[in-house]
C-alpha cells in the first residue's frame, strides 16, 4: 500500500510548514497524517485506564495490534460490599498503577523511550479513580516529553470493536455506525460517522440518540443479583444461571419512555427543551429492578436469599455447580425472566433506532456485551434485518487500556494532544 502513495514529507512539522509557506496549498488533511503513518507503521501508544474498578495499561501499535493489555481487577476488594466503593477503588488504583504499567511495557517488549504517545481516560467515571490515572499519566508524559492524549471512556469501548476487527484484517466499516455502549455505568446509543469519509485514520463524531434515564443495564444486573443473594458482580452470574431457568415464568415489565427528557437542557439558554434533531430511544431499568424487589418480598424469598449469600460467600471461587446447588427453581426462573426482559428491551430499542437512523453497521460493546443471550439475540435479529453486528471479545468488553490506546490513535494522527492542565471529567459527554 505504501508504494502506491505519493512521496511524503519527512514529518508532521514539514507537512504544516509546507502549507504555511505556500498559502495556495491546501491545509493538511487527516489523510495526510494517515499516509505518514503508513510509512511509519510502528506508532506505539501506551494506554492507561482507571475510570472505575480496573487498573489497566496496554501498548498498542498503530491502533490495530495489541502488544500487551494488563488489567488489575478489584472485584475481590469490592465483593463484600456488593458494589464498587469509590474511595477504596481510588486507593487500589494508587497501589496498582505503577506495577501494571511496568508489566504492560515488559510484556510488549518495549521501553518508555519506544513510546510515541501516552493516552489516558479523561472521563466519564469515578472522580477519584480518574484522577489517579490522569495524575500518573501527566507526570509520565512530562518526564518523558511525550505527547499526551485524553480519551473518552465511551469512545474507548467503541474502538474496542474496531481494534479487534482490524486485528482480523477487517478495515472496512460501513457508515453510519450505531453503537450500543452498555455496561454497569452506561447504557447509551451513539450514531457515529467519520470526519473524513473513507479515511480510516480520521477521527469520529458522535450523536447521542438514546441513553438510560436512570439505572444502567449493568447496574440492574448487579442489584438483582444482590437481591437474590448471588453476590457481586451480578452480570456474569446471571448469565450463567439464566439457561437453567424458565424465561417466561415471570413477566417483568420494562419502563417505556414515551415523553421527551425533561432534564435535557438547551446549551445556549440552559432551559429545559424537548426538541431533538431526531427521535430518541431512551432506556429505563429502575422499574424492573423494583419489580424484582417486590417479587422477592411478596414471595417470601428474602430469608433464603440471605442464607444463599452467606453460603456462597464462604466459598472462595464458587463454580456454576455451587450456584445451582444453592438456587431453587423459583430463583432460577426469576433470573431467567429478568435477563430475558432486559435483553429483549436492549435489542428492540437498538434495532428500532438503527432503522430510524438508517444505520449501516451495528456495534454492541461494554461489559454487558459479554452476555451470551444478548449476543445471540442481536446476531439473530440483526441478521433478519440484514444489519451486520460486531462485538468485542469478552476480555475487551469490560474496561481495559487497549481500547483507550486504540481510540487515541486517530487523535495522534491529527495531533489532537491534551493540554498539560486538562482535568478529570466524571460526567464527560461523547460528541
Amino acid at each position: 500500500m505504501a508504494a502506491e502513495l505519493a512521496p511524503l514529507p519527512l514529518d508532521l512539522q514539514n507537512i504544516e510548514s509546507r502549507s504555511k509557506s505556500n498559502p495556495t496549498e491546501p491545509a493538511p488533511s487527516p489523510h495526510d497524517f494517515l499516509r505518514l503513518a503508513t510509512i511509519m507503521p510502528d506508532t506505539l501508544i501506551l494506554g492507561i485506564e482507571s475510570s472505575c474498578d480496573e487498573t489497566s495499561a496496554a501498548v498498542v501499535r498503530s491502533g490495530e495490534e495489541t502488544l500487551s493489555n494488563i488489567v488489575a481487577s478489584q472485584i475481590a476488594l469490592h465483593q463484600p460490599y456488593g458494589g464498587v466503593v469509590p474511595e477504596l477503588a481510588s486507593r487500589e488504583h494508587l497501589r496498582a498503577i505503577i506495577p501494571v504499567v511496568r508489566e504492560a511495557l515488559a510484556k510488549a517488549g518495549r521501553s518508555y523511550a519506544d513510546l510515541d504517545a501516552i493516552a489516558v481516560t479523561q472521563g466519564p467515571g469515578l472522580a477519584g479513580a480518574l484522577l489517579v490515572g490522569i495524575s500518573f499519566t501527566k507526570a509520565l508524559a512530562f518526564a518523558l516529553d511525550k505527547p499526551l492524549i485524553a480519551v473518552n471512556h465511551l469512545e474507548g469501548h467503541i474502538h474496542a470493536v474496531l481494534l479487534e476487527e482490524r486485528q482480523k484484517g477487517n478495515h472496512a466499516v460501513n457508515f453510519p455506525v450505531l453503537a450500543l455502549v452498555v455496561s454497569g455505568g452506561h447504557t447509551h446509543l451513539y450514531l457515529a460517522s467519520q470526519i473524513a469519509a473513507g479515511d480510516p485514520g480520521s477521527g469520529w463524531v458522535y450523536e447521542n440518540v438514546g441513553r438510560t434515564r436512570d439505572d444502567a443495564a449493568g447496574e440492574a444486573f448487579d442489584k438483582v443479583a444482590k437481591l437474590l443473594g448471588l453476590g457481586y458482580p451480578g452480570g456474569p452470574v446471571i448469565d450463567r444461571l439464566a439457561p437453567h431457568g424458565d424465561p417466561t415464568a415471570v413477566k417483568f415489565m420494562i419502563s417505556q419512555m414515551k415523553h421527551p427528557d425533561r432534564n435535557k437542557r438547551d446549551s445556549k439558554t440552559d432551559q429545559a427543551t424537548s426538541e431533538n434533531p431526531r427521535p430518541h430511544f431512551d432506556f429505563s431499568y429502575s422499574g424492573i429492578k423494583t419489580g424484582v424487589l417486590r417479587y422477592v418480598e411478596t414471595h417470601n424469598m428474602r430469608e433464603t436469599a440471605d442464607a444463599r449469600h452467606r453460603a456462597l460467600s464462604a466459598i472462595a471461587k464458587p463454580t456454576l455447580e455451587d450456584y445451582l446447588a444453592h438456587c431453587d427453581r423459583e430463583v432460577l426462573n426469576v433470573v431467567a425472566s429478568f435477563q430475558r426482559a432486559v435483553v429483549d428491551d436492549l435489542v428492540s430499542k437498538t434495532l428500532t433506532a438503527a432503522r430510524a437512523c438508517e444505520a449501516a453497521t451495528l456495534f454492541v460493546t461494554g461489559g454487558v456485551a459479554a452476555n451470551s443471550e444478548l449476543r445471540t439475540a442481536f446476531e439473530r435479529q440483526a441478521a433478519m434485518e440484514g444489519l451486520p453486528v460486531f462485538f468485542p471479545s469478552r476480555p475487551l468488553s469490560t474496561d481495559n487500556a487497549a481500547m483507550i490506546a486504540a481510540a487515541a490513535y486517530p487523535k495522534f494522527l491529527a495531533k489532537q494532544f491534551a493540554a498539560a492542565d486538562f482535568c478529570a471529567e466524571p460526567g464527560l459527554a461523547l460528541r
